[in-house]
């Protein structure tokens, strides 16, 4: 068995004296670059995507729905939308729960002309979602000011801290209006 042993010892030699860190390190990038490039052309059905995207635009031709980004009360929106999540603009989707802090936003209602305090609440206890990512940050503010910052994960203070989507509540009128 000592023979075995230094046959590979002589060929460890010889692979450690002709090679060295930094050029493993590029062999093993450009074989991730390479597979980069080669794995967008495997197949795919994307079928569904192009159905959902296309039901979805022809939604989008009149006015923005609370699915679309541009939906009013979502002017200060950072994550996913509970409405594309199995909830709707200000309900939770069911396994979830609304976080006990929130950041809060002024929109513009362009349909009464008024303005509106939203409460964006994310909901947590599931993955995140993943569908309908909207982040418009509108009016945001430094994280120093955390009442007025959304890049912070609100499900902090709950009792799971993942985050799954974000729901954008109508709390009254910022006009002072009653």
């Amino acid at each position: 068995m000592k023979w075995l042993d230094n046959f590979f010892e002589r060929k460890t030699r010889t692979v450690a004296q002709q090679s060295s860190r930094r050029g493993a390190l590029i062999r093993i990038g450009k074989l991730m670059v390479g597979t980069a490039f080669v794995l967008p052309v495997l197949p795919f059905d994307r079928s569904a995507q192009a159905a959902a995207g296309a039901a979805h635009k022809a939604a989008a031709a009149g006015k923005p729905g609370d699915e679309d980004c541009e939906y009013w009360r979502y002017c200060a929106q950072d994550g996913y939308l509970c409405s594309c999540c199995g909830g709707s603009s200000s309900t939770c989707p069911p396994g979830t729960t609304p976080s006990k802090v929130s950041w809060i936003g002024t929109c513009h209602n362009p349909e009464d002309g008024k303005n509106y305090l939203i409460s964006y609440n994310d909901c947590c206890g599931k993955t995140a979602c993943g569908r309908c990512l909207c982040n418009t940050n509108e009016r945001e503010r430094p994280a120093y000011r955390m009442g007025v910052h959304n890049d912070i994960n609100w499900c902090m203070a709950n009792d799971s801290t993942m985050f799954h989507c974000t729901l954008a509540a109508v709390v009254g009128l910022a006009d002072g209006e009653g």
